[in-house]
């Protein structure tokens, strides 16, 4: 039997002149409309044409033999990934966040199309180099690092995995009440969420938290392990603040909501595709055990 040739699916996100014009219709209004704030619609559409050359070099780099095809961050959650897609993302590093927790194993490669606006923390790769890495992934022949990802599961049986990190809280940001279990450790807790993040994510969100509470938790990307923190746990009689952060290895964190409306849970800062969490549902928090596979 034939087996099919590799799919390459590349992965975008809208640049800001799209942002723009899906705001304004058309160019000249989009135009109009900087240029009455005192700025320059032509530095838009420079980087909007060199991130299209990009692309362009990108997609000619796939060999004609193979299968492509190319799909947009707002469109993840309806694409349908297969086994044998090679994902390549195209754009800034909170875009292989977006992507992986839609994947089950496909190897991701980033390619960072402006090296002089994107750190390059995760789209580590140009696209020049993009026609020896595909062959490479094929024949196996490539650095994968397993990259450690959380997942949430809820008592119904739904589930959220996240690169960085998940949020557990109110969905306006405002005071969420809970009680948490870690080990024998439990509480009843008020605060402004938790956040359980993993070693990549540690680099993130997580790492201006450690930086405000000054207790720093390193965990390496590829390690089985995660670190929760709790945002402004608020103290009261029916309240307590002892379970501000820790780590999980070999069990899970344990969340039951305690807020009437507006609980949610999300991952990797994308506050629209959630789950909602409220009173009485139940979440159990633990490394996945799919992880991201990363092309280094």
């Amino acid at each position: 039997m034939a087996t099919l040739a590799p799919r390459v699916v590349f992965v975008t996100r809208e640049t800001e002149l799209e942002l723009l014009l899906a705001r304004h219709a058309t160019l000249e209004q989009a135009r109009f409309y900087l240029k009455t704030r005192g700025q320059d619609l032509a530095e838009l559409e420079a980087r909007h044409a060199s991130f299209g050359n990009v692309i362009a070099a990108a997609r000619s780099a796939v060999p004609t033999d193979w299968r492509q095809t190319l799909v947009r961050r707002a469109d993840l959650d309806r694409f349908t990934f297969a086994a044998e897609d090679i994902v390549v993302a195209v754009g800034q590093d909170g875009l292989i966040p977006n992507v992986a927790k839609y994947l089950s194993g496909q190897p991701v490669v980033g390619i960072n199309p402006a090296p002089d606006r994107y750190d390059g923390v995760l789209v580590r790769h140009q696209v020049k180099q993009l026609p020896g890495l595909l062959e490479q992934v094929v024949k196996r022949d490539v650095s994968i690092e397993a990259r450690t990802m959380v997942e949430g599961v809820l008592d119904t049986g739904e589930k959220l995995c996240a690169l960085n990190e998940l949020f557990v809280g109110h969905r306006s940001h405002q005071s969420a009440r809970y009680f948490i279990t870690n080990g024998e450790a439990e509480e009843e807790q008020s605060s402004s969420g938790i956040i359980v993040a993993t070693g990549t994510g540690a680099t993130g969100w997580a790492r201006s938290i450690m930086e405000a509470i000054n207790h720093p938790i390193k965990i390496r990307p590829d390690e089985r392990a995660l670190a929760f923190f709790v945002r402004e746990p608020f103290p009261s009689v029916s309240t307590g603040t002892s379970m501000r952060w820790g780590t999980l290895a070999d069990r899970a964190l344990q969340i039951t909501s305690h807020m009437n409306d507006g609980g949610v849970i999300f991952a990797d800062g994308i506050e629209q595709d959630f789950l909602t969490f409220d009173w009485g549902k139940s979440l159990s928090v633990r490394p996945s055990t799919t992880p991201l596979n990363f092309v280094v």
